[in-house]
């Protein structure tokens, strides 16, 4: 299990991630606030100005004030050196 660093001393479980996407469009403003009524949803913003919105496996939203696309860099990061590791041992 590898974690994901989202924002303000934040993490997420990057097995756990299912989407990274931005949080303007219409759908995701409905996902959020069903996840808000169901009580499956993070927010992980600190008060700050949401920039990207990550939907896990287990249903759970997670609100970041990181941008989408920083969060898939680390992401990619994080498995990248995980197969480095593994080819050199």
């Amino acid at each position: 299990m590898k974690l994901i660093n989202i924002g303000y001393g934040n993490m997420i479980s990057s097995t756990r991630i299912i989407a990274i996407v931005s949080p303007d469009a219409a759908p995701v403003k409905r996902m959020v606030q069903t996840a808000r009524d169901k009580g499956l949803l993070i927010d992980a913003s600190c008060g700050r100005k949401t920039k990207s919105v990550i939907v896990t496996d287990s249903d759970h939203i997670v609100l970041s004030a990181v941008q989408p696309e920083t969060v898939a860099h680390r992401v990619n990061d994080k498995e990248g050196n995980e197969e480095d590791n593994t080819n050199e041992g």
